[in-house]
């Protein structure tokens, strides 16, 4: 048997009792909307007005649909993060109870969009922002009032990102000394192999 990705908690329970007893006829268009919506992560699969309408289809209170929605993303998120196949999507909705004309809405959603999802994500995870410019200085402290014959060099790195959403060019400034950039730049040596050992 499969390791459950999906574990049964108290949540997950009463939500799948809840899914269970949903209009099998109206659950896949909420399951594809909800689906389209998934990598979009600073918006809600539906409006104010929409869960409106949603209680009044499903006959649920609104919390018991929040729920509902949770669980059906949080369901279609692992099946992302794993990349399910099918048939580990439905023996994962199988080990939590889910009745079987849910199972199969889910499945059918899955087929119909999951790689399109998963591909969305990778997009959205890996490349939130761009590095767009660098730019750097070294500056060098030379004596303090206490210390008359100090030299500390530190580093300043200038980072020009770049989010998809805005156009806006958004400076970061990172400051190093000697070991810290040392390790950075260590850091970015086993990045770069890694990076070769793929391509």
């Amino acid at each position: 048997m499969a390791t459950a990705i999906v574990k049964e908690t108290a949540s997950i329970k009463h939500a799948v009792s809840i899914i269970n007893s949903m209009d099998v006829g109206k659950f896949p268009r909420l399951l594809s909307r909800i689906v389209q919506k998934l990598h979009l992560k600073a918006e809600r699969s539906f409006s104010d007005e929409e869960e409106e309408k949603l209680q009044a289809a499903f006959a649920l209170d609104k919390q018991d649909l929040n729920l509902v929605l949770e669980t059906i993303a949080f369901i279609l998120e692992q099946a992302v993060y794993h990349n399910m196949k099918t048939t580990v999507l439905r023996q994962q909705l199988e080990n939590i109870h889910l009745e079987q004309s849910k199972v199969e809405a889910f499945v059918n959603a899955w087929e119909v969009s999951g790689q399109d999802t998963v591909e969305k994500f990778r997009q959205r995870i890996l490349a939130p922002k761009k590095l767009e410019t660098t730019a750097w200085q070294l500056n060098l402290q030379m004596a303090q009032s206490t210390q008359a014959k100090m030299k500390s060099p530190q580093a300043v790195i200038e980072l020009g990102v770049s989010s998809e959403d805005t156009k806006n060019l958004e400076k970061v400034f990172v400051e190093f000394n000697h070991k810290e950039l040392l390790e950075f730049y260590n850091k970015l040596e086993t990045i770069q192999a890694q990076l070769d050992s793929l391509t």
